[in-house]
């Protein structure tokens, strides 16, 4: 509503707050990953992961996805693994689930797990098999219920069983697993390896139902077998009941439970007459129901599933007892009819809280309260076809207002808008079709379509308001008031306030709208700047104040400010952002009065005007920075953000007195995510109705029109571009035709995607640009050659050569280059792309590029450095490149020993202050205030800057960031590894597999000898990753003047950068690795995938032809969500990433990344998730489930403890015991003063200052304060800029730190990218303060 801050995704917890700040995650619900040790690999809502192209070794989210379902009678784990090479055994093929079970092929025995220690002999027992009998003992004792001496004979009898069973003869072997790094906070992984699993395996069931509706869902189906099951004490179990067939799997971990309930409710003889022998019958939707045991053995992954979930009970109930009254407490409903629905805002009447309805309508539904959002469904509407539906996240939840009985209304004031849904089934979407070529879809049958469309709004009033009026208000029925007050005690639930607000009625939203333009837009505002009136716009239109509120505004800024400085009086209103309050119960009417707004501005302006030497000064300063307009579009609306600082590129740069007539646009959701992929909602309408139609028209702001322009390679994956509005340049008008023209002649381009890319080059931004003398340009020929399967090879593909007068024109201009020489450049010239190196044999200014360099034909004088070989980057693992390493023979102990090491170092460096320093230092956290250099000064003057909290915080925040990114990423730091530029060798003197590489830094010069490994980002092909041998050259080689790079050979049948993803010279970052302990045993053929040609359309491309293309990448960009399923499928196939399903998925990533290029998507998973390895129903599961099936909320994830080498890495880091120990160590490293730090400072600075003239530091004094004010504002300005919630600003750590923390796991992908543009404005502010 009004003063409703829009646009924000759920709130990120404040450092400092125990229970949700930083510190050890804590489990609340369902929410987050296991908190004990557990391996992720489920996947909630289908939502398969994101790519992060701008971090390539970073994965975002969690490792793994669902586990399968196995439906073809798979077994994870054959007695006879295929080598690499050869052909899988023989898998028994989909069997008919209706059909008789005597038909039915069974499971071979399953023995994922080996011993703990793989070289013991076969007959020696060891501690791990009796512990591991003892525990299958264990619980078998519990499960029968023979109490505390039952459990004690269960585990004697279980350690009895197992000395039994390791007498015969086995012929299976599974990794090994259940160390002190891959046990679990349950007694070990896997519950203590194979002779527990054959334990277990003795005690489970799985029963096949049939006769049930074909229509009923999987929710359905868990919902009637619960009680029944439940009165046996049975709690934990598995369902799955496939879309649209008429059988459904019961999988239960006690047998013996399971045999009880086969005895009363199976069925032992098939037809009529052997339901008259049950029992107890069951019917289910009026059929009965025939339950008879299955001979399909379990699910693996399913069974480790539900023996984590039995042990997280069997803690919890450990853990808590609860009360009587507690067990006996119902708990409350959660569905709550309604006849009347408002969308609004809320503003006071003198100190009274009102409603202003914009939008109301006689419609009644239901409210169901869910796991994470309210629903609110239409669906009981007479007129099938307009069923709708709303979904409200609780995160979005600014407050909740209950009205008393007399008005019986309940409130909800918003952060961001609603998602709106039509339930239509839709037609199939391209997704359905994909992956049909991998065996799991065998036939034409048809797939599953969409259930529901995502709209923009409820209709076509509703569509006016819907963006701005975040209130929405709902009239139920009295009764139900305190039922739905009693909601507030439920764990994760918003807190009901009860409150009888009015109803006061104003003008229709879209007229004050209408009137806030023209007043924008008249002569008397006509001489404001543009500035002003987009700050203004954006009140009103992202929903801070009432549009009529901002006219008031706007006529006290024409009466207050008649002789102001124009520009300090747009900042003074841009300050309002963060000091607007929220209208509610706890706010006073008083606090957002126009009174106060004019008083707030007036202050604002006196302050602004007091640093208006600062204020005026970032992009001024930094010459390659340019303040940017943003704004971003969603399904219901358009919100306006910035303006932020942005590096330019060549457009801004040209244009650079203009820049306020471009807009950078992002399309997102409500919260401000990408669109999420969603298993039963189309998102068509929104593609190519909502999105297409702000792209082919324009954005309106401040009466100018903002048309589509352009977008960047990497602004496409993030799903921005950006727009422009008319200007006159040089006496011309200049338009978005016009500036492309400028640019190039594309006209000879046939293909959008690859005409969009062209174009795009222009937006890629460049630190600096260099302009060098004409006759400075010329060409060299390509190195090509026909390979022996007669594929033309291009081993120069990217990479040109320039003289050293030229690189220092480049190290002139370039900041960085006072310290360091970089002699490899990544540049853009005219229509040419690529890397340049220093050939030192040229004489002159010269600057040599290739034909494969140039894209299209321009005219420029000037280079534009996107990057340099200033030092060697950090080189880290991750989870893909793990389970290549793992598969291609790398030991688990050489992973496990790094992430150690990662860890002791993360660990030492709260013991002393250097550590810390050290740490600070090369983690560049504080660089600009010197942060590194206090924490030593402190030291070496006899005072600990743990004695500071804030500085102390900052450490520790720091720190166990990096914890969770390792834990959660397996982002391990390798030391002797590193990641730099690809050039190849213009001297011919490298053979075919050797490489040069020569890297300087601060610490040395090395040049690498001797076998490494070799690779790139994203790795997912075994062949990926390879091996080659590093040689040194000559002292009088040309390859001696460059380094912080490495160098391929221009020989052998096949160029090297192409074998490894797929790479080539015009920028790519390589991996070279010369750890030995990281050397595989195994060796891969690179993958060759055949080139597709980009889509031909036969004619020019038009802008319509690139927004089409932008609107289809959106829609169909799949590498996220196959990159997670490829780790899914290496970790639970037996063959990992060498399974041919894997092979084909890293296939299909390559054919994705080439995507943007080619304009040909890959095929997307949805056959594959759905039939192969989905482990969560259709419908959700719910331990606490609704009785309607309205409600369609991500289904809830399972976790397996995977014996793989990533869930053993996952498991060996304990946040909590971590986060506990450096707390011991920061204080044991506190001195004993009783004054703070600053006072032991000030003392200090007093005693060494004691005889000092300081009269004439007077002056410095003075500007030292004026400082610190300014840095204090520019701080809480960074806090609000970048916090997820409005309401919960980033803490003053986080800035300083350079890093968000999430509550739970690594950061994502946002909140990465936030914290990189949060510490570059943060270093900006203080370098220059």
């Amino acid at each position: 509503g009004y003063g409703q801050q829009q646009g924000y995704p759920p709130p990120a917890p404040q450092y400092g707050d125990a229970p949700a700040g930083y510190g050890p995650p804590q489990r609340v619900n369902s929410y987050g990953p296991p908190q004990h040790g557990g391996f992720q690999h489920g996947q909630a809502g289908g939502q398969y992961g994101s790519y992060d192209s701008s971090n390539p070794q970073g994965q975002s989210g969690y490792y793994g996805g669902p586990p399968p379902q196995d439906q073809r009678g798979y077994d994870p784990y054959p007695q006879q693994q295929p080598q690499y090479g050869q052909h899988p055994p023989q898998q028994p093929s989909y069997h008919d689930p209706n059909a008789p079970q005597h038909q039915q092929q069974g499971y071979p025995p399953q023995d994922p797990n080996r011993p703990y220690d793989p070289n013991a002999p076969e007959g020696e027992r060891g501690l791990g098999g009796a512990i591991a009998g003892g525990l299958a003992g264990h619980f078998a004792g519990n499960r029968a219920g023979h109490g505390f001496l039952g459990t004690i004979a269960g585990a004697i009898a279980g350690s009895k069983l197992q000395d039994k069973y390791k007498e015969k003869p086995h012929k299976h072997h599974g990794s090994s697993h259940g160390g002190s790094h891959g046990g679990s906070q349950w007694g070990g992984s896997g519950w203590g390896g194979k002779w527990c699993r054959k334990v277990l395996e003795l005690s489970t069931m799985e029963v096949f139902v049939r006769n049930l509706q074909q229509e009923a869902t999987e929710k359905q189906v868990r919902q009637y077998f619960r009680p029944i099951l439940a009165e046996l004490g049975i709690n934990v179990f598995h369902c799955q009941k496939p879309r649209n067939k008429g059988f459904a799997k019961i999988t239960l971990l006690d047998h013996r439970s399971g045999q009880r309930f086969l005895d009363i409710h199976g069925q032992l003889v098939p037809g009529f007459q052997g339901f008259k022998t049950v029992k107890k019958k069951l019917h289910h939707m009026n059929r009965p129901l025939n339950c008879s045991l299955s001979n399909i053995a379990p699910d693996d992954y399913i069974l480790k599933s539900l023996e984590r979930e039995e042990a997280e009970k069997i803690v919890s109930k450990r853990s808590y007892a609860p009360t009587a009254s507690v067990v006996s407490e119902k708990q409350p409903r959660r569905i709550f009819n309604f006849n009347m629905i408002y969308c609004g805002g809320m503003d006071y009447v003198g100190s009274d809280l009102a409603f202003i309805p914009h939008y109301g309508k006689a419609r009644s539904g239901r409210l169901v309260f869910g796991r994470h959002f309210i629903l609110v469904d239409f669906s009981t509407s007479v007129v099938a076809s307009l069923a709708q539906q709303m979904e409200i996240p609780y995160s979005s939840i600014q407050s909740l207002i209950m009205g008393r009985s007399a008005a019986p209304l309940i409130t909800f004031s918003l952060l961001f808008a609603p998602r709106v849904f039509e339930r239509i089934a839709q037609p199939e979407n391209d997704l359905v079709n994909g992956i049909t070529q991998l065996g799991l879809a065998k036939s034409q049958k048809k797939q599953n379509v969409p259930e529901r469309r995502r709209i923009s709004a409820l209709d076509s009033s509703h569509q006016t308001v819907v963006a701005s009026c975040l209130c929405y208000r709902f009239h139920i029925y009295p009764t139900d008031i305190p039922s739905i007050l009693a909601l507030k005690r439920m764990p994760g639930y918003p807190d009901i306030v009860s409150w009888d607000m009015k109803m006061l009625q104003q003008a229709p939203f879209h007229m004050q709208m209408s009137d806030l333009n023209k007043g924008l837009n008249s002569i008397k505002f006509q001489k404001y700047p543009f500035e002003l009136k987009f700050y203004l716009q954006k009140l009103a239109q992202n929903g801070y104040l009432a549009p009529h509120k901002v006219l008031q505004v706007m006529r006290g800024i024409r009466k207050t400010f008649l002789n102001a400085d124009l520009s300090a009086l747009a900042d003074a209103v841009y300050k309002l952002f963060g000091q607007i309050p929220f209208p509610g119960a706890e706010t006073e009417g008083s606090e957002i009065s126009l009174l106060t707004l004019q008083d707030l501005l007036a202050k604002n302006y006196s302050k602004v005007i007091r640093e208006k030497e600062y204020s005026k000064g970032i992009s001024t300063e930094y010459e390659q920075i340019a303040m940017i307009y943003k704004a971003t579009v969603t399904p219901v609306g358009i919100y306006l953000y910035g303006p932020e600082p942005e590096i330019k590129n060549r457009v801004l740069r040209k244009y650079s007195d203009y820049i306020n007539f471009f807009l950078q646009v992002t399309f997102a959701d409500e919260d401000g995510e990408p669109l999420r992929y969603e298993r039963t909602t189309s998102l068509s309408s929104v593609y190519h109705e909502r999105f297409k139609a702000v792209l082919e028209g324009n954005i309106t702001i401040a009466g100018r029109p903002y048309e589509f322009l352009g977008f960047s390679h990497s602004s496409l994956r993030t799903q921005t571009c950006w727009f422009m509005a008319p200007f006159v340049w040089k006496g011309e008008l200049r338009y978005a035709r016009a500036v492309i023209k400028d640019l190039g002649d594309f006209s000879a381009i046939r293909s959008p995607a690859k005409c969009a890319a062209r174009i795009g080059q222009a937006f890629s931004q460049a630190i600096s640009s260099v302009k060098i003398p004409e006759h400075a340009f010329c060409l060299l020929p390509e190195v090509e050659k026909i390979d022996t399967n007669n594929v033309h090879r291009t081993f120069s593909d990217g990479v040109g050569t320039c003289s050293k007068a030229i690189l220092r024109m480049i190290w002139a201009a370039y900041a960085e280059s006072r310290t360091w020489k970089p002699t490899v450049c990544q540049i853009r010239y005219a229509g040419a792309k690529g890397m340049i190196s220093l050939d030192d044999r040229l004489e002159g200014e010269l600057l040599c590029l290739r034909p494969s360099m140039i894209k299209f034909e321009a005219v420029s004088d000037r280079i534009e450095i996107c990057g340099a070989g200033f030092r060697p980057l950090n080189m880290f693992l991750n989870r893909q490149l793990i389970k290549i390493l793992e598969d291609l023979g790398v030991p688990d102990e050489s992973f496990l020993s790094l992430q150690d090491e990662a860890v002791e170092q993360l660990r030492i460096t709260t013991e002393n202050p250097i550590n810390a320093g050290y740490y600070l230092q090369r983690n560049d956290i504080g660089k600009s205030a010197r942060l590194s250099w206090l924490v030593r000064k402190l030291s070496y003057i006899g005072m600990s800057f743990s004695d500071d909290g804030f500085l102390r915080d900052t450490l520790e925040l720091a720190v166990l960031i990096q914890l969770r990114k390792l834990k959660y990423k397996s982002r391990i730091f390798v030391e002797r590894g590193m990641t730099v530029y690809g050039i190849m060798d213009e001297t011919g003197i490298l053979k075919e597999n050797q490489i040069y590489c020569s890297v300087q830094n601060e610490k040395a010069a090395l040049v690498l000898t001797g076998r490494v490994v070799i690779t790139k980002s994203p790795a997912l092909h075994p062949g990926d990753v390879q091996i080659v041998t590093a040689v040194d050259v000559p002292l009088n080689s040309p390859l001696r003047s460059v380094h912080n790079c490495v160098v391929f050979s221009s020989k052998g049948d096949r160029d090297l950068p192409s074998q490894l993803s797929g790479g080539d010279l015009d920028g790519d970052l390589y991996h070279v690795i010369y750890d030995d302990s990281l050397m595989p045993t195994k060796w891969s053929a690179p993958a060759s995938y055949a080139s597709a040609p980009p889509i031909d359309i036969g004619r020019e491309v038009l802008r319509s032809d690139m927004t089409d293309f932008f609107i289809k990448f959106m829609e169909n960009d799949q590498l996220g969500r196959l990159s997670t399923l490829h780790q899914t499928l290496a970790d639970q196939k037996p063959g990992g990433v060498f399974d041919p399903d894997c092979i084909l998925l890293a296939e299909m990533c390559s054919t994705a990344v080439d995507f943007s290029k080619t304009g040909i998507p890959a095929p997307g998973p949805r056959v594959l998730i759905e039939k192969s390895i989905t482990m969560y129903g259709e419908d959700g599961q719910d331990g606490d489930e609704d009785d309607i099936d309205v409600i369609d909320e991500a289904p809830a994830t399972r976790y397996y403890e995977s014996p793989k080498i990533l869930g053993q890495l996952y498991r060996a880091i304990d946040e909590h015991v971590f986060f506990e120990q450096i707390q011991r160590q920061s204080k044991s490293m506190r001195t004993l003063h009783r004054s703070s730090l600053a006072e032991q400072v000030w003392q200090y600075v007093r005693r060494e200052t004691a005889l000092m003239q300081y009269e004439h530091y007077l002056p410095f004094a003075r500007d030292t304060r004026d400082a610190l004010t300014r840095y204090e504002e520019n701080m809480i300005d960074t806090m609000r800029e970048n916090s997820s919630h409005p309401m919960h600003f980033v803490s003053e750590v986080e800035v300083f730190a350079g890093e968000i923390l999430g509550k739970y796991g690594a950061p994502n992908k946002r909140q990465r990218e936030t914290s990189t543009s949060m510490k570059e404005k943060h270093d900006r502010d203080v370098a220059y303060t």
